[in-house]
């Protein structure tokens, strides 16, 4: 279970769900009601912690639950 997510972590999660090119992209244009109107890099910027920032994003992108938690995670509850 994610409970401290450190920056590199929330950038490899991004990679994961969205692909390396389009994570950036979500990030830097997706603006998430649940960051108070942010975008995940300005919500990264006012030092919201990155785990808040990727399951307001989860959210906000419809990531299905069983995604939230990284390839890891799905390989290890699978």
């Amino acid at each position: 279970m994610l409970t401290g997510v450190r920056h590199s972590d929330f950038w490899r999660l991004m990679d994961e769900e969205f692909g390396p090119g389009y994570a950036r992209s979500v990030a830097r244009d997706q603006v998430v009601r649940g960051l108070g109107g942010r975008t995940a890099e300005e919500a990264l910027a006012a030092h919201v912690p990155p785990r808040d920032v990727w399951f307001a994003l989860c959210d906000a992108m419809d990531v299905p639950p069983e995604r939230r938690w990284g390839v890891d995670q799905q390989r290890k509850r699978g």
